[in-house]
């Protein structure tokens, strides 16, 4: 730690002292001298990776023979990656949707109610918890004991069927509803994050445009879908776009409940499995190459919108 706290001042000093030294175009080399650590630590730490990897995506296991686009053949014709791709499909359509719908919906609720900041507080709560330590949590609810009979379930989900009169069931193994419940997590964890962008979003609706609408007659639901929904747009692709990309990466709740068995695993579990546990380097760069193909169209989507906000 020392070292490097040093290597950085001397670094640092070296530029400044550079750029107090340099008295002609200025401007420019101090534009330089800041910009060029930062484009070198961008090319070391991402493009040259990005770039290595789509190399190694052409070629085997072993990366000594080039076999072209073999690895994404595979990735789109073995039946265990097509349910890999599945279960990403999934996750991506219904996770943005359903956590931004309820993030929506409980910061239209609590807006200007006596306990709008406890209730906010309690939705927003599971945004400080890492995804890990969220499905350890949700892997307890989940938990099951075969023998209900002389052993009371730990998992809160089992006990309860217990109570009502109902067997106990497995919920993360059997597929593919389990990888419905795993979807679960991620929508308990991103609600907080939509709700408090969306809910920032609704009070800055001018005050003006809710009272000519009220004395239009809108009330309620049709105030909700009129005014509310089309003022607040652009939060709401912000929303949907970021949780879009997350929940295309999301490889922690994945690892924690199943390691990708049952058939739960998505893109980014299965990259870590045929690169770190089966040694597969060719097939799993052609996932991560895969997905950052996945990732691009709705960063540009995202950037269209933001723009198309900016110019109105």
């Amino acid at each position: 730690m020392a070292l490097a706290v040093a290597l950085f001042v001397g670094v640092m000093g070296a530029i400044l002292l550079v750029v107090g030294r340099a008295r002609r175009r200025a401007d420019l080399w101090q534009s330089l001298a800041f910009v060029l650590p930062a484009l070198l630590l961008l090319a070391v730490g991402l493009i040259y990776p990005a770039i290595r990897t789509m190399y190694l995506s052409f070629f085997d296991r072993t990366s000594d023979e080039f076999v072209g686009i073999d690895n994404f053949t595979e990735i789109f014709t073995n039946s265990d990656m097509l349910t890999v791709l599945r279960n990403t499909a999934i996750w991506v359509i219904l996770t943005p949707v359903v956590a931004t719908f309820i993030g929506l919906v409980y910061a239209v609720l609590v807006d200007r109610s006596r306990v709008e900041a406890f209730a906010k507080a309690v939705i927003f709560m599971p945004m400080a918890i890492s995804l890990v330590g969220a499905s350890i949590i949700w892997r307890y609810v989940y938990e099951y004991r075969p023998d209900q009979q002389n052993i009371e379930q730990v998992g809160l989900l089992n006990q309860v069927l217990v109570w009502i009169g109902l067997e106990p069931r497995h919920f993360l193994v059997d597929s593919p509803l389990n990888t419905l419940f795993l979807i679960v997590i991620m929508v308990w964890v991103q609600a907080g994050f939509a709700m408090t962008v969306l809910a920032a979003a609704i009070k800055a609706i001018p005050s003006d445009i809710t009272e000519a609408a009220q004395l239009d007659g809108l009330t309620g639901v049709r105030m909700f879908r009129y005014i509310t929904v089309p003022s607040i747009r652009p939060a709401l692709v912000v929303v949907l776009t970021t949780i879009s990309i997350g929940t295309l990466k999301v490889f922690d709740i994945v690892r924690t409940m199943t390691g990708g068995n049952f058939d739960t695993s998505v893109v980014a579990n299965e990259f870590y499995t045929q690169g770190f546990q089966l040694g597969d380097t060719g097939l799993a760069s052609a996932l991560a190459v895969l997905l950052f193909i996945l990732v691009i169209p709705i960063v540009a989507y995202n950037i269209r919108q933001l723009r198309k906000a900016e110019l109105r």
